[in-house]
């Protein structure tokens, strides 16, 4: 009786799972169906679950417009500053960590500086890079969002770092190494796990980042989140495009998330458990 409760309990538990994902997981299916359905498929009503035939024309416009650049300028812009954030933001975590760089309380007032909403900053950034001739260049938003993202970068590694055994450095630098060579092959090694996770989300801020590429963009350098909203019109919006163009933009974060999901996975739990 009491292995059958048992079981009954686990197949509970398995359908929950099921329902909870398939939850979750319907908006992206949603999305990925209207990508491929004709117009009177997607207005139609009742809802047509299935499309009749795959529309691929839908994603043949956006290749045919030019559109598709956007995706590759918004994997330009997040992929560098992902890169010199996590370059500069961990070389002033371990400084910070190991060191005492700038005493107890400097490393919650960087952070503290990420919860400025970026709304606040963007007008007196537009008027700066006026100036500055760099709206609308690959190096205005890189080096706006290399600035944004280096509190959390800092953050976090300083965390990871903290949880490196210090004994680890003590040994290296007694057998020789010098302070550099302990960073990059004791404490990176080590840290991998929270190194990939915050460059993972550091990736999805800067790809997700509307406001500042609203405002500091204009043709050129117009990224992902920008031209989806060009599709939204005063008397129609063009569903298809919308859909396949969010559907095109998806793939690069599941490839990165994919890709690096023992990473992340590592990086999130490391030093959730100690003693």
């Amino acid at each position: 009786m009491m292995r059958a409760d048992r079981g009954l309990g686990l197949a509970l538990r398995y359908l929950a799972a099921v329902l909870v994902t398939a939850f979750f997981l319907f908006p992206i299916y949603w999305l990925l169906a209207i990508s491929f359905k004709t117009p009177d498929e997607i207005f139609a009503y009742p809802p047509v679950w299935v499309p009749g035939s795959l529309q691929l024309s839908n994603y043949q416009v956006l290749f045919k417009d030019g559109d598709y650049v956007t995706v590759v300028n918004s994997l330009v812009v997040a992929g560098i500053s992902t890169v010199l954030a996590m370059t500069l933001g961990t070389m002033c975590a371990y400084s910070i960590a190991r060191f005492r760089t700038g005493g107890d309380d400097f490393a919650l007032w960087i952070i503290s500086n990420r919860m400025i909403p970026p709304i606040v900053i963007v007008f007196p950034v537009f008027l700066l890079y006026v100036r500055l001739g760099w709206v609308d260049t690959y190096v205005g938003l890189i080096v706006l969002y290399t600035a944004f993202s280096l509190p959390y970068v800092i953050w976090m590694m300083r965390g990871y770092i903290q949880d490196v055994p210090l004994e680890l450095e003590e040994s290296a630098l007694v057998d020789g190494c010098s302070r550099w060579q302990v960073f990059t092959r004791i404490v990176l090694p080590v840290a991998r796990g929270g190194l990939f996770a915050t460059a993972v989300f550091t990736f999805v801020f800067a790809w997700n980042d509307f406001v500042f590429a609203l405002v500091l963009t204009r043709n050129a350098v117009t990224t992902f989140p920008v031209q989806v909203t060009h599709y939204f019109g005063g008397q129609s919006n063009f569903w298809a495009k919308i859909a396949a163009m969010s559907a095109l933009g998806t793939v690069p974060i599941f490839i990165v998330v994919a890709t690096l999901q023992r990473f992340i996975v590592r990086g999130i739990s490391l030093g959730a458990v100690k003693g």
